[in-house]
């Protein structure tokens, strides 16, 4: 069973990264705790009430940094929705609060050489199905607060408040219009590139620093246009072995991007996830701070001095930053990932690649991970342990410079399947133990389970390891349920306990007892509260004498909130061979019914974001811990009907996973290999089911990146679409549209055995990309010229002061030196190769810059009330910067997995792996 999803996230959309790669990150920086060290901020200086940046031209108390790269997504997202205080009021504000934001972290990294921007543009087919699941939750979640607010509005107002009209007419902000092809996204490169010379114009300590912008009109995501310069640079013979890197970002796939381009001195610039944020809460509903939504009034912010009709008076504490060091990250690995007597020589820097490559089956943006590996469970540890053990067998690493050795891949997959199992059943195991050490902890605490209510004498606590904690025979006044809800005893309109139940009542004697204060309470609500446990002993996953249908009844739909009880072995004998004929998917139709059931959605179920307890799995038909499971997976899954069709499914999943890890490892060490092709299913295959894989041929055909407006309509929902021109709007709306069926407005989402509606998997129809490219191509000619000009793939910016040596050379060869105002001779064909003595390192070659006018007049490129507080920013009357495109050089070489020679090492930091990190093994 599935649930519409109706439940708002917790977290900001797309403000945070994807619960993989936040897990990720966690269980990194607890893992290996060294790898993680404060970043040393100092203060802004205060003139005349503006605020500036430390000076940038004193040494970096951080240790100085030669190139600094923004993720600048990482950087959009908590500017224009920031989690507890108020949204910007308008755009414009955003990109101020861009500005702040993006002033805050340079000048903490302090870059001397380059620093890049980059935002991210269209995105490779791979990448377009994630963000599509994003928007269209996102569009969801913007609806549901909105109709919420509005029915708080009405109720407010039914009460005699009078509501402000600033208030009623308030509505949720689109973050979808962060996506390549919109005006806000146009609107944020001007002020991205004015931000940039104004930088280079009014910083002395910019004077030699080259700023690279690739904005999101060049295709690509922000992080591995990163990486495609990084490599682009390492192939040059000029290229220092030392160069210091940081990369500032959100989404912990930074960590291993760095290890991939295998350049030693790298680190992860991004705030402190740990930090508990102090600032107040803020209303939802009018956006000031002292009190909630429940107890707001209606009232605009009432004016208190000249600045502050915005009513933010309390300022947000400024979240602290953090290093990731990936270069004492490599330390751990070097430790653990040691193996002693193989058959040839140790490279610690191929063991990597295999580290960051088994990292893809628990979780990463392409592809969903195999159902036995969870971070959480220590999966990448799991992997690991198969690795050490079998690398010497397998007789070669599982990578070769971003290429899959897919031999050596089946073998690690092959000791992964033989755990699977085990690891399910495990799985199950803990998480009854997690649900009976919360009710357990609730009961501790007074409230039995009811939220602190008294009245109701406290029921005794079971205990594992702890006899004699309940009565021997059940009291007779008290009254009792069946497991399918009947009432049986006091309280029933017959006293005699019905058919079939005697057994099941006798099962729970001597386990728990419940209060006769709880009479008017149904069987399910009793087991919630109450947990049925053999005493002493672990829970155990077995049945009653119910029938199979009960049972399953039981198993799933209680399945987090309370513990079958306990039956014999006769009975549990029953269920295993019930189960088994059960998974046949050769039946009748009656077992066809009951698949048809299952695999049903609903929408008057939904886990609550805020219950822990109710947040159930409650939806996990497929009983991961019984027999069974691999045909229950693939039947409601993968919707197959005979074992022919499993078998036949089966194959093309494994087939097109293998696809999918061969095009992510050369995505993220050699760049993109095809821009089409993408991963055609919403959940993997077991570990088990990668057989006969090692002579299979993986191909790809390059394609080329959508057009910004083709990907809008990839990933956007209907209501998004006034993001879009409007002769493509009526494509997502309109019913007689030819592509309609791709923008459901409601939409199924399977929670596939997670807690929030959040982490479930949303079922969207996949997009069929000649289908939307004839349809959005046909309107194309309706376009007025600005519509084109957002739809046209551009270029990287490079940006210099013209005191520079740089500066001085690109004024020469593509400007005639440096002229004034309305200069009309550039050289407009010429392409300038980048000496690297003059750069400083940087290679690549230069056209030059239309929009650029040595000498000219930069327009402050934001509408601004008066009412905001000062800032520092205008019109620039004299720019004397310079920018060009910037050709980035094709790498004519694979990259490489190795140490560049000159490589300098710095002192260890990790001596050994104890704390719990690898058994304290010493290194070597």
């Amino acid at each position: 069973m599935s649930y519409y999803f109706s439940v708002q996230r917790k977290k900001k959309e797309n403000q945070a990264t994807p619960e993989t790669l936040i897990s990720l990150f966690r269980w990194l920086s607890k893992k290996y705790p060294k790898i993680i060290s404060p970043v040393i901020e100092e203060p802004d200086v205060v003139i005349d009430g503006v605020s500036y940046p430390a000076d940038y031209s004193r040494p970096n108390p951080n240790g100085e940094l030669d190139n600094l790269y923004l993720d600048m997504n990482g950087i959009v997202h908590p500017c224009s929705h920031p989690e507890n205080r108020p949204p910007p009021a308008t755009e414009d504000e955003m990109m101020l609060e861009v500005f702040k934001y993006t002033d805050r972290v340079v000048s903490m990294a302090r870059p001397r050489k380059v620093l890049m921007i980059a935002v991210d543009g269209v995105a490779p087919r791979a990448k377009m199905n994630q963000q599509r699941s994003r928007r269209f939750r996102s569009a969801r979640d913007a609806k549901d607060k909105d109709e919420q607010n509005a029915r708080m509005v009405e109720e407010m107002e039914a009460k005699g408040n009078v509501i402000d009209d600033s208030i009623k007419e308030k509505r949720s902000w689109d973050t979808n219009v962060i996506t390549p092809g919109t005006p806000f996204m146009d609107k944020l490169a001007t002020a991205i590139r004015y931000w940039t010379i104004y930088k280079l114009n009014s910083d002395p300590g910019w004077k030699d620093l080259k700023v690279i912008i690739s904005d999101a009109s060049v295709p690509g995501e922000g992080e591995h246009k990163i990486m495609e310069f990084i490599r682009s640079q390492r192939q040059s013979p000029h290229h220092n072995p030392n160069t210091t890197h940081a990369i500032y970002g959100l989404d912990a796939d930074l960590i291993m991007l760095g290890l991939a381009t295998h350049e030693p001195h790298f680190r992860v610039l991004r705030e402190d996830v740990f930090f508990q944020d102090r600032a107040p809460r803020h209303c939802h509903l009018c956006g000031q701070q002292g009190h909630t939504s429940s107890q707001c009034t209606g009232q605009a912010k009432v004016k208190n001095g000249e600045f502050d009709e915005r009513g933010v008076t309390v300022a947000a504490d400024k979240k602290p930053f953090i290093w990731l060091h990936v270069s004492i990250l490599r330390e751990y690995l070097e430790l653990e990932l040691y193996v002693t007597r193989l058959p040839f020589k140790f490279d610690l820097e191929r063991a990597i690649d295999d580290w960051v490559f088994m990292c893809f089956f628990v979780g990463n943006d392409f592809l969903p991970h195999i159902p036995s590996l969870e971070i959480r469970e220590n999966g990448i540890d799991i992997l690991i342990g198969i690795w050490r053990r079998g690398l010497a067998s397998m007789g070669n690493y599982l990578t070769t410079d971003g290429t899959v050795n897919l031999k050596s891949t089946e073998f690690l997959l092959k000791g992964l399947g033989a755990q699977e199992e085990q690891i399910f059943r495990k799985r199950r195991e803990s998480e009854l133990w997690r649900i009976e050490n919360q009710k357990r902890r609730k009961l501790e605490q007074g409230g039995n389970g009811y939220n602190g209510h008294g009245g109701a004498p406290v029921t005794p606590v079971v205990r594992r390891n702890q006899v004699d904690i309940g009565p021997k025979s059940l009291p007779t006044d008290i009254p009792l349920f069946t497991p399918q809800g009947v009432a049986i005893g006091m309280g029933s309109s017959n006293d005699t306990a019905p058919s079939g139940t005697t057994k099941t009542i006798n099962s729970m004697a001597g386990v728990v007892t419940y209060n006769a204060d709880q009479a008017n309470k149904s069987a399910a609500s009793f087991l919630k509260a109450q947990l049925l446990a053999k005493k002493g002993e672990p829970p155990q996953v077995t049945s009653s004498d119910a029938s199979v249908e009960d049972t399953s009844s039981l198993t799933t739909a209680s399945s987090i909130t309370s513990v079958e009880v306990p039956g014999t072995p006769d009975s549990n004998s029953k269920k295993r061979k019930a189960d088994e004929e059960e998974s046949n998917v050769e039946t009748d139709g009656s077992a066809g019914k009951k698949r048809k059931a299952d695999n049903g959605y609903s929408a008057s179920k939904t886990p609550a974001a805020d219950d822990d307890e109710s947040a159930s799995d409650d939806d996990d038909t497929i009983r991961f811990w019984e027999p069974g499971y691999k045909n229950r997976y693939y039947t409601q899954k993968f919707k197959c009907q005979t074992q022919e069709q499993i078998e036949s499914v089966r194959k093309g999943v494994v087939r097109s996973y293998i696809e999918g890890v061969s095009w992510v490892l050369l995505y993220y060490y050699q760049g993109c290999r095809s821009w089409t092709w993408f991963y055609p299913y919403h959940y993997a295959p077991f570990a088990a089911d990668f057989t006969d894989i090692g002579e299979m041929e993986i191909n790809f055909n390059l394609g080329e990146p959508f057009k910004p407006y083709e990907q809008l309509m990839g990933v956007l929902p209907a209501a998004s679409s006034h993001t879009l021109p409007p002769v493509l709007r009526t494509l997502m709306t309109d019913g007689d549209s030819e592509i309609i069926d791709f923008y459901p407005e409601n939409f199924p989402i399977d929670m596939n055995g997670k807690k929030m509606a959040w982490q479930g998997v949303a079922l969207l129809p996949f997009i069929d990309e000649i289908r939307l490219l004839k349809a959005v191509g046909e309107r194309y000619e309706l376009l007025t010229q600005e519509e084109r000009n957002r739809n046209m793939h551009g270029h990287e910016l490079v940006y210099m002061t013209a005191e520079s040596l740089f500066g001085h050379q690109i004024a020469k060869r593509l400007y005639n030196g440096y002229r004034p105002v309305n200069q009309e001779d550039q050289h407009s064909n010429e392409v300038m190769p980048i000496h690297p003595k003059v750069s400083k390192g940087l290679i690549g070659a230069l056209k030059p810059n239309p929009d650029c006018v040595p000498g000219g007049v930069i327009a402050f490129p934001l509408s601004l009330d008066e009412s905001l507080p000062k800032y520092r920013y205008g019109d620039i009357l004299r720019d004397k910067s310079l920018s060009a495109f910037y050709i980035i050089p094709k790498s004519k070489y694979v990259h490489k997995s190795m140490l560049l020679p000159g490589y300098k090492a710095k002192p260890k930091v990790v001596t050994s792996l104890g704390g719990g990190n690898g058994g304290g093994r010493r290194r070597f």
